[in-house]
């Protein structure tokens, strides 16, 4: 039960540690950048600590977020690319001596290599009005569902 309650403590923590959804800085985030008046280039960066499904969330909020900005109504994705970098890190070795008698005896524990994933992904898209009465282009996401759909999940920054 212990054992239990200290992994749910656990992941709350590092839950508590993943990329906001904020412009993009030096932790990760989100940032947008025009490519024609009506495409765009959506970048999304996590940190390792960040699961990947919340940056594609950040990705697609984005995408929304502008278009309803923009006065349309509806994306298409263009194109995708994962933008996941990986860093490696590595704790120090330890070494002990204890001294029993005349006898010294030492232990070496070497340090531990670990993998440290930063999810990242970068869409293109094109924004574009459908007005009522007229079919949307096939794969195309209506904004405002796609907005009002992943806007409540997704994690804010703190206020301060």
């Amino acid at each position: 039960m212990k054992l239990r309650l200290l992994a749910v403590l656990a992941a709350a923590l590092l839950a508590g540690c993943q990329t906001p959804y904020q412009e993009m800085g030096a932790s990760g985030g989100v940032v947008a950048m025009p490519i024609t008046n009506d495409t765009y280039r959506i970048s999304a960066r996590g940190n390792g600590f960040t699961d990947p499904t919340a940056v594609q969330d950040y990705s697609l909020l984005k995408a929304a977020e502008v278009t309803l900005q923009s006065g349309n109504t509806h994306f298409v994705i263009l194109g995708s690319q994962d933008a996941t970098s990986r860093d490696y890190g590595r704790t120090p070795g330890t070494m002990q001596t204890n001294v029993y008698g005349n006898t010294a005896f030492t232990t070496y524990n070497p340090g531990v290599t670990y993998d440290i994933v930063k999810p990242g992904q970068d869409l293109l898209i094109q924004v574009g009005k459908v007005l009522p009465g007229q079919q949307a282009p096939a794969g195309a996401f209506p904004a405002q569902q796609v907005y009002d759909n992943i806007s409540p999940r997704v994690v804010r920054p703190k206020k301060k």
